[in-house]
């Protein structure tokens, strides 16, 4: 048998015990099956549970997980949180308080805080505004293993979900339809196991085994961010994510514990001063990414280089699809993902179980073996989720080419998007409240994109002077090409 963790008693095989939970213990049988005890998985699990469904959750291993993303929850995502009853799972994590960003450019900087005035729009009185201000929003900080070992205690002591520690291995098909009827899973490496559900939801995160058949897209890769754990290291801005920009692309700063900063570098494929003759990713580290930090992170930095491991995790890009098959859904990073830059994957992950939940509430599906009915609410959910998805997806991949820059053109808009940054007010507001998850308007983000790119423009003219005007004139079109060609494509992904 596989290792069953739950909160029930030895005593809940006697008559009086749930059968329900009966049914999941013995049987291997409930309403929903769930591959994943993630954010994703455990939220969702006990979202559902909360709504009367009999849940079995599969996980790999129980064990507290470490890894260098997943550490940055939005305020839309404690918003998420709070709304599925599971905003106590950030208490007594030692987590820190997360009220906006700090970036560097060069040798400037400017702060970016969560706003007060959360409308994000650029048309709105600021008088009225004013009087709807209340306290500023924040987020959460954490060691990503330690948020996942609350939520997974949350699943274990809910009376509606059965956990087992076992490995789903292969999804198990009707003879006769394309419905999923669960999972053949695999316990110690040895064991065969069945687990059946009317619905089985795959939430394996970016690595997931079962989508490649049922998601028609390929996620892309095309950089990695190295984790290093800074210890004791003094920020530029306490409470705040640092981002550092220059000639290199984007370092991310911020604190997880109260002795412990994540400093993720980003580093594409292919640069030649990661090449084995440049002593590889730790060359690039030291001789690169060291001198460009801030100088009081420095000392940390040098010493987590020595001392420390250095991790990677894939930058990964995967546009969402429809989940069609009967009895069978794809969320989470197995389904949608985008550049951690912008820290918004367990916003977005939280945000999808509040909408998939209700979707699925017994009163508009009273049995989930109702399976056109399903398939329907998932119809519904590819599109209702993009009011906040399509936002968080299309601001991280477009902020990345922007700090990545890598030509003349996107180093202008990437200095004309610090130059808006520097002007406050809404310019900062609707952003870092995009970014946040809190404004969940796309047109607000496309509005503010083009405000950057035509400031850009601006301070490129200004630069060249009024002799090389006609050369601005060129010079401005094309600027406002590449930014055509920056973020078209990402919205054209969250329309399919």
């Amino acid at each position: 048998m596989p290792l069953i963790l739950d909160s029930t008693s030895e005593s809940s095989l006697e008559p009086t015990a749930d059968p329900q939970e009966q049914r999941r213990r013995i049987h291997h049988d409930a309403d929903v099956l769930i591959i994943g005890a993630g954010v994703l998985g455990c939220a969702l699990a006990v979202a559902l549970g909360n709504q009367g469904r009999s849940v079995i959750l599969l996980e790999r291993s129980l064990k507290e997980p470490d890894r260098i993303v997943g550490e940055l929850l939005q305020p839309g995502g404690v918003e998420a949180l709070t709304k599925l009853g599971l905003r106590h799972t950030l208490d007594d994590i030692d987590a820190i308080p997360v009220t906006g960003y700090t970036v560097l450019f060069y040798d400037e900087n400017v702060r970016i805080p969560y706003p007060a005035n959360t409308t994000g729009d650029p048309f709105a009185n600021p008088a009225k505004e004013k009087l709807k201000a209340h306290r500023r929003p924040e987020g959460r900080a954490f060691h990503h293993g330690r948020f996942i070992s609350k939520l997974r205690a949350a699943a274990l002591a809910h009376p509606n979900i059965t956990v087992f520690e076992t490995e789903a291995t292969t999804l198990i098909s009707s003879t006769y339809t394309s419905q999923i009827l669960g999972v053949q899973a695999m316990t110690r490496k040895t064991q065969k196991d069945f687990f059946f559900a009317s619905l089985t939801v795959a939430c394996d995160g970016y690595a997931s085994k079962f989508r490649k058949p049922y998601h028609h897209i390929a996620p892309q890769v095309k950089s990695k961010f190295w984790g290093l754990e800074l210890i004791d290291c003094p920020l530029p801005t306490p409470q705040n994510g640092i981002v550092c920009l220059g000639d290199n692309p984007p370092v991310l700063l911020y604190q997880i514990g109260t002795h412990e900063t994540r400093a993720l570098v980003d580093i594409p494929d292919g640069l030649d001063s990661t090449s084995t003759a440049n002593g590889g990713v730790k060359g690039h580290l030291q001789k690169v990414v060291l001198p460009s930090l801030p100088k009081q992170v420095q000392p940390a930095f040098q010493a987590a280089l020595e001392n420390g491991p250095i991790r990677s995790m894939p930058n990964s890009l995967l546009p969402a699809t429809t989940n069609k098959t009967p009895g069978f859904a794809i969320l989470g990073d197995a389904l949608n993902m985008r550049h951690p830059l912008t820290g918004g994957g367990m916003t977005v992950a939280l945000n999808d179980v509040v909408v998939i939940s209700d979707m699925l509430s017994p009163q508009y599906v009273p049995d989930l073996a109702q399976t056109d009915l399903v398939l329907k609410q998932f119809r519904a959910f590819h599109w209702r989720r993009k009011n906040l998805t399509s936002i968080i997806n299309i601001l991280a991949q477009a902020l990345y080419s922007l700090f990545a820059a890598s030509d003349w053109k996107l180093k202008y808009l990437q200095k004309g998007c610090f130059r808006y940054f520097q002007r406050g007010g809404n310019c900062v507001d609707g952003p870092v409240g995009l970014l946040g998850g809190i404004i969940r308007q796309p047109l607000v983000l496309i509005d503010h994109f083009y405000r950057v790119a035509l400031l850009s423009i601006w301070v490129l003219v200004l630069e060249n002077g009024i002799l090389l005007f006609p050369l601005s004139l060129v010079q401005g079109v094309l600027v406002f090409w590449k930014a055509c060609e920056v973020i078209f494509p990402f919205i054209w992904n969250e329309l399919r």
